[in-house]
């Protein structure tokens, strides 16, 4: 745990936060700054950075991030209509909470 991480304080639940989904090595909740109707953030509980910072040893956390968020957009009722799945990477690229963490977003009536 890096101790001024905000995610890793929720995953310690030092934080509150309602997780929809957790297993020995992922947690689910749902994003306070929503950018869609369904705005859910896939968070590993170690602590990785940045996609820059992943490692060998972290492909199956990479695989099962996905792997979840695809059930989650099945629970979340958006398999069919749609989703999108990023990361955001550095600043530059729109990365604000240096922990890894993939967004599953959807929900729009189109």
């Amino acid at each position: 745990m890096e101790k001024d991480c905000i995610f890793c304080k929720i995953i310690d639940k030092e934080l509150p936060s309602d997780f929809i989904y957790e297993n020995d090595r992922l947690v689910v909740f749902r994003d306070i700054n929503p950018h869609a109707p369904v705005h859910i953030l896939i968070v590993p509980k170690k602590h990785i950075r940045s996609i820059n910072d992943l490692t060998e040893e972290d492909n199956e956390i990479v695989s099962e991030l996905i792997s979840v968020a695809k059930d989650m957009a099945k629970q979340e009722s958006v398999s069919e209509s749609g989703y999108k799945l990023f990361f955001n990477v550095e600043r530059g690229g729109g990365q604000v909470i240096f922990h890894l963490h993939l967004h599953l977003i959807g929900g729009w009536k189109r």
